[in-house]
């Protein structure tokens, strides 16, 4: 071959690659598109003030778009439409359509309908929500919800039926009722020991915006007004407003809290091994008769952290998905905002964005929250949603 012969074939191949390339995502939504249905009744519950981003469950609405989970035998989940919880309305701020409106033969009706329950956010609507500032805490709330006698109703009915529930981070929390709290927790074998934290890149108050001004207030009412943290580190929040706070290096041998999947979650539901968590978490216990968890977080603290955290009574490990998977019912307890990602929607329509998602994110940028979906929540509700699904059409 000449020269001039080989030089021509290389531009043609590349030229080829590159209209490959720019084609793909229009062969990956016409793949997506000619994928047949799988319907699959998904009653989702979301108390949170709904925005056009759908941000507090648009992580599950992605996953049903992707797999192409459909609430008809034509029609795809609305974000926007297709769940209990608030709603906004021309005539008012707001309005909440959730299952309080519905009659117990209403609820029995629901999860006879329902494949599967999946109830997110119940905190209701702080204040400024909506507007791009939010003051959460004690005395903040603007229309407070929680998990009612409705919600409980028709979770215990899912049950009885042996369909799937999962219920995520802060369902159990003020302004849930503790005799509510309670009986979710007799009925699910799972119990919530009043502690939340979270990972703060600074605690320094003139520096770092998004401290809240109840936790720097609530510690400081317990230690003589003085709050002298300017590291890194973990809060730890009690319901009954006690405060912990882990600092880099003084406390620390890692700032970052971490969620370390067993061997279950890795084999059954392809989690990574370990991925750091830098938002809102729960400590959580659950009857070992009953549950058992698939991945937890790790606190990795020094000797001086280590007796911090001993006398607040609070665990160094704890269970970040809990779960019961076997013929009587399957439930799923994830403890923290799993499904509140910063990811689009419309990528879902697009059929194999899982295997793209090395380059979705940066993997050294330890607060990209995207890092979470595409190694935790992503192949974790893949895989239980089409399990759940096939093992009913099967």
């Amino acid at each position: 071959m000449s020269a001039n012969g080989f030089k021509y074939n290389s531009h043609y191949a590349f030229g080829t690659l590159m209209v490959m390339f720019f084609l793909l995502p229009l062969w990956m939504s016409i793949y997506w598109y000619l994928s047949p249905n799988k319907k699959l009744v998904v009653a989702i519950i979301d108390k949170s003030l709904f925005s056009e981003q759908g941000k507090q469950h648009v992580s599950l609405n992605w996953v049903l778009g992707q797999e192409k989970f459909s609430k008809t035998d034509k029609q795809q989940y609305q974000q926007s439409k297709d769940y209990y919880g608030f709603f906004t309305s021309s005539k008012e701020k707001f309005v909440l359509k959730g299952l309080e409106r519905f009659s117990t033969n209403q609820l029995e009706q629901l999860s006879k309908d329902a494949d599967l329950a999946y109830f997110t956010n119940s905190y209701g609507i702080f204040k400024n929500d909506g507007h791009g500032n939010t003051e959460q805490g004690n005395g903040a709330y603007l229309q407070q919800t929680g998990m009612s006698l409705q919600d409980l109703q028709f979770l215990g009915s899912m049950k009885d039926k042996g369909k799937l529930v999962i219920v995520e981070f802060n369902a159990l929390a003020p302004p849930t009722t503790p005799q509510i709290r309670s009986s979710f927790e007799t009925l699910y074998g799972i119990k919530w020991t009043g502690w939340i934290g979270r990972y703060f890149d600074s605690f320094d108050s003139s520096k770092n915006k998004e401290l809240p001004e109840w936790l720097i207030k609530d510690y400081k009412a317990q230690h003589q007004g003085i709050w002298p943290f300017k590291k890194a580190g973990i809060a730890f929040v009690h319901d009954d407003k006690r405060v912990v706070i882990l600092e880099e290096e003084n406390d620390l041998t890692s700032q970052y809290p971490e969620i370390v999947a067993n061997k279950e979650g890795i084999a059954k539901f392809h989690l990574k091994e370990s991925t750091t968590y830098t938002y809102w978490f729960e400590i959580m216990d659950f009857d070992q008769n009953t549950n058992h968890a698939a991945a937890s977080f790790n606190i990795n603290t020094n000797d001086r952290g280590a007796a911090i955290l001993n006398k607040a009574k609070i665990p160094n490990s704890f269970p970040a998905i809990t779960l019961h998977q076997k013929d009587d019912y399957q439930f799923f307890y994830l403890s923290t905002d799993f499904s509140e990602n910063p990811i689009g929607i419309k990528s879902a329509y697009f059929k194999g964005m899982p295997l793209f998602k090395p380059f979705l994110y940066n993997a050294r940028d330890r607060m990209d929250r995207r890092v979470f979906f595409w190694e935790i929540y992503q192949p974790l509700l893949t895989n239980v949603l089409n399990d759940y699904y096939y093992s009913k059409h099967n």
